[in-house]
């Protein structure tokens, strides 16, 4: 046995080669063949695995594979997996419209129930998340030539990450083509919210919640929490989006992809429980983002029905704001403050500077910089100057990120990737508009998530730390690609064809 050990040994490098290889090729296979079998393990790796530790006073506490601030999601993941599950997608695309064409202009008469056909999935995202790729290269380009390394250039504390947003919007509008692999992927992200949500929830009631309580670990307030990361609110939002929509939307005939009472009370379950974990999130941004999301996904329906849901939500809405606001105001007891306002409002005060607090002195330290470089920031490696006078940011990662993504973006590319963030959003809530108008009840949910999702994360937008966080991002791109994805496979078209009555006459049978 010990002769043996030896060549096990050596032998592992070459058996890690070997199986990598295998799988390759099995993926390359799958993805020319089913490019959205790719698609859902990515997805599922982003809805159920958490991004952050911070909190969590573990001594031993498993780091995240990205981590807030500094993306531990090793970027070859991001770069190989999604590039070259891309690139399956569009070749199997490619593949699927050229033999379309080519029955319809060949056989056309013949193959009448030949292949259906889709256009072009259309997104007018594109020119923007090209302007963003060419405005980093320009950052990578300065800083190479002032002697930064590539990699503080590229790193997620800047703005790469929204550069790797645009390979999973396109490759979702490829992957799923069709009305049926679109209503797959509704379900799909529907039982993905319900498992997590019953997740949160459980734990909530038997374990002590979320591990990563910053509010009891670090602030000395006895409250649990489901979930502390806003992902998981994120998703348990667009979980919400799709179930409300199937069930007060579509017609009763159809309430989801596969009708029946199994999948009625699955969309009720997954009401209750999403919207009973983004509540007992105890985060004002997901408290805030759930209603602007509410209200998008009530916009959706007939006003007659608008009208009776607001009636019968707010009231059961109010009260469980009420009672989780009443918790959350223990903070203004723990730290000796006498209103409600102070409560909520608790981390924008603060003794030791005065009337404001380290995150309102953060954001006047970030925007004094930005005045300083208005047109094209600080670059994409650049820290704040000051940023040693705030608390959390005594880490080697300190003045690389602040909580404002709009400030982030602002101090970071300037006016320039200011007017590309706005644009962005603009040409999103143009594409999704649109879109929502025109879809069909049995798409409408798919495509409403998108644009609740969007809404969900303003606050965080504004108040958080979206862009320096892989898996935020990347679930900003799966929400950007929703409506667009609904819309194409809602216009998806058969190949031309010729009426029975009006086929091609057969050459060989027509005299010389």
């Amino acid at each position: 046995m010990n002769d043996i050990l030896p060549y096990i040994y050596y032998s592992l490098p070459w058996l890690f080669v070997i199986g990598l290889s295998v799988a390759a090729v099995l993926g390359i296979g799958i993805g020319l063949a089913w490019p959205r079998f790719l698609v859902y393990p990515y997805l599922l790796l982003f809805f159920w695995v958490n991004s952050t530790s911070y909190g969590n006073l573990a001594v031993f506490a498993s780091r995240s594979i990205y981590s807030r601030g500094s993306g531990m999601l090793f970027f070859g993941v991001v770069l190989w997996y999604v590039l070259g599950a891309w690139l399956c997608a569009r070749i199997a695309a490619s593949f699927t419209d050229k033999l379309a064409d080519n029955l319809a202009n060949n056989f056309a008469g013949n193959f009448a129930t030949g292949p259906q056909r889709q256009r072009a999935p259309a997104c007018n995202l594109r020119p923007w998340f090209l302007a963003w790729a060419v405005l980093l290269a320009a950052h990578v380009g300065v800083g190479l030539a002032t002697g930064v390394p590539l990699a503080a250039s590229l790193a997620p504390s800047g703005f790469s990450n929204i550069v790797w947003m645009a390979p999973l919007i396109s490759l979702m509008l490829l992957a799923f083509r069709t009305r049926e692999q679109a209503l797959a992927l509704a379900r799909f992200i529907m039982l993905a919210g319900l498992a997590r949500a019953l997740f949160g929830l459980g734990r909530w009631a038997a374990a002590g919640g979320d591990p990563n309580n910053v509010y009891a670990n670090m602030n000395a307030i006895q409250i649990r929490l489901t979930f502390f990361d806003i992902n998981d609110s994120l998703l348990c939002t667009l979980a919400f989006a799709i179930a409300a929509v199937a069930l007060f939307q579509a017609p009763s005939g159809a309430p989801l992809p596969a009708p029946g009472r199994t999948w009625r009370a699955l969309a009720w379950a997954t009401l209750v429980t999403t919207t009973l974990c983004v509540v007992l999130s105890y985060r004002r941004t997901a408290w805030i983002g759930f209603l602007l999301a509410f209200a998008v996904v009530l916009w959706r329906f007939p006003p007659a029905r608008r009208l009776q849901l607001g009636l019968a939500a707010m009231p059961l809405a109010g009260a469980a704001m009420a009672f989780v606001a009443a918790r959350r105001m223990a903070q203004t007891r723990a730290e000796g403050g006498s209103n409600a306002a102070g409560g909520l409002l608790h981390d924008m005060q603060s003794r030791r500077f005065g009337p404001e607090s380290e995150r309102v002195l953060e954001l006047k330290l970030a925007f004094a910089d930005f005045l300083a470089h208005p047109l094209a920031g600080i670059g994409a490696w650049g820290r704040y100057h000051g940023y040693q006078a705030i608390s959390w940011q005594g880490n080697p990662d300190g003045g690389l990120f602040l909580h404002s993504g709009v400030l982030h973006i602002a101090l970071k590319s300037g006016l320039i990737g200011t007017v590309l963030l706005a644009g962005t959003i603009i040409a999103f809530v143009v594409g999704a508009r649109r879109a929502l108008r025109s879809l069909p009840p049995e798409l409408l949910g798919l495509g409403a998530a998108g644009a609740a999702g969007l809404a969900f994360m303003i606050p965080d937008l504004l108040i958080g730390t979206p862009f320096p966080q892989v898996r935020t991002t990347q679930m900003l791109a799966l929400c950007l690609s929703l409506p667009y994805l609904a819309l194409a496979a809602a216009q998806g078209t058969t190949a031309p064809q010729r009426p029975a009555w009006r086929r091609a006459p057969r050459r060989h049978l027509v005299p010389a």
